[in-house]
């Protein structure tokens, strides 16, 4: 099954503890602290690998977790870090943030990598807060949380042609019979639900990568029929065929066939209407296709070429395949991957106020406290020392936490909460 969009979470590993220990060896008193830091949690990381191509993979297992660094331990000696967990995809891949909307990375050659999600540091063991004042601190920090996020995949089947055209024209029988491509075959409108790719050789040494892509319709730069699902495959494609049915079998002219499909490309993404272009009329070897033909080509105001086929009969079908492969070769390769959309490669900054870093309020008799910086000093703090606790206080009482708290009316004994945690208020 061909999945081209996919929803996944990825979480970075926790950073591991930092340890409280002390030097006890014979012969040495006053040994003085020897707690190691915790290990660095492992990143998650995409990667491109060139043997996929689909995201069928993500359908079932959609929860990403990089493993947490190893505790500190002592003797000085600091816990280890953790592997990075590396996630394979498609070469063509979109990733976005799923909140934002933002474009991460945009994935397309193989072995390209790039972090998603960054795995927590370690705590700090306590033999990084000795001081001469405090030569023997019972004092050690958590591991860093690891960074969690849910992304969008979003998958642009990477071809040098794309084959374009309104349902039924041709475009699977074409792929089928310039390639050892199997695409499924029927005489309704929209047989191929998904794109197929083939790969077409011009000879021993010569080839290139057609993709049959799912029917146009009028209004498919909207979501009408297939839409996006289509649309988005054609942005990478080095060079477009557009398959017309010169024997207007369905009743359609082929004229405004062309003009319709082309108004869809356009609208979807402007540069399409750039992108090199062939005609393929197919079906000549139906009646009425010669003289629909001489009245496209009195009509075609564009210089595109033309190059008349029957893709049942393989009439003119080598031709066609000749002038694509000459076009490709006047075309680098790497012409069109990395050309996202305007609405995808730029990102909007508007003015915000500068926020405060933390904010209080009252809810019931609790007060609240809320804020980044605050939340991960609070899960990075091990209350289980009485030195740990008394340094998060410290530091809330810098910031401005304290004061805040009398302004709206904390007083003793009053409860304060902070993420799942409460503490007693004391002036």
């Amino acid at each position: 099954m061909f999945v081209d969009v996919v929803s996944i979470y990825v979480k970075g590993g926790d950073g591991g503890n930092g340890m409280v220990a002390f030097r006890r060896e014979k012969y040495v008193p006053h040994g003085g602290p020897a707690g190691g830091d915790g290990g660095k949690g492992g990143d998650v990381v995409l990667e491109v690998d060139e043997g996929l191509n689909t995201l069928m993979d993500f359908r079932y297992n959609k929860h990403f977790k990089a493993k947490n660094g190893e505790n500190g331990r002592s003797k000085g000696q600091h816990g280890k870090g953790a592997p990075d967990l590396v996630i394979k995809v498609p070469p063509g891949t979109l990733v976005k943030d799923e909140e934002s909307g933002q474009v991460i990375a945009d994935l397309v050659k193989h072995g390209q990598r790039v972090v998603v999600a960054q795995g927590g540091r370690g705590g700090r063991g306590n033999i990084r807060f000795a001081t001469p004042s405090n030569p023997a601190p019972y004092i050690a920090e958590n591991g860093e949380p690891g960074e969690e996020k849910r992304l969008t995949l979003e998958l642009k089947v990477l071809a040098d042609v794309g084959l374009v055209g309104f349902p039924s024209v041709g475009k699977s029988t074409l792929l089928s019979v310039v390639s050892a491509a199997k695409p499924k075959i029927a005489d309704y409108h929209f047989t191929t639900l998904a794109p197929n790719l083939g790969v077409v050789r011009v000879d021993d040494m010569k080839s290139f990568v057609m993709a049959d892509l799912p029917g146009l319709i009028e209004g498919a730069h909207q979501g009408v029929g297939l839409g996006h699902q289509f649309l988005r495959h054609i942005e990478r494609t080095r060079v477009i065929v557009h398959v017309i049915d010169m024997a207007g079998s369905e009743g359609r002219d082929p004229y405004e066939d062309y003009k319709t499909i082309n108004n869809e490309l356009k609208l979807y993404d402007y540069r399409l209407e750039e992108r090199p272009q062939i005609i393929a009329a197919n079906k000549m070897d139906l009646p009425g296709a010669e003289e629909n033909l001489q009245a496209f080509r009195r009509k075609l105001a564009d210089d595109v070429p033309v190059y008349p086929i029957s893709a049942v009969t393989k009439q003119g079908v080598k031709e066609l395949v000749y002038a694509i492969y000459e076009l490709l070769e006047s075309i680098p390769e790497d012409a069109f991957l990395l050309t996202p959309r305007e609405d995808e490669a730029h990102v909007t900054y508007t003015y915000e106020e500068e926020q405060p870093d933390f904010r209080v309020y009252r809810e019931n008799d609790v007060f609240v406290v809320e804020g980044e910086k605050i939340e991960r000093l609070l899960k990075m703090t091990n209350f289980n020392y009485e030195e740990g606790a008394r340094r998060f206080a410290r530091i809330l009482r810098k910031m401005g936490v304290d004061d805040e708290l009398r302004r709206l009316g904390a007083t003793d004994g009053d409860t304060v909460r902070i993420l799942d945690y409460e503490f007693e208020f004391i002036d």
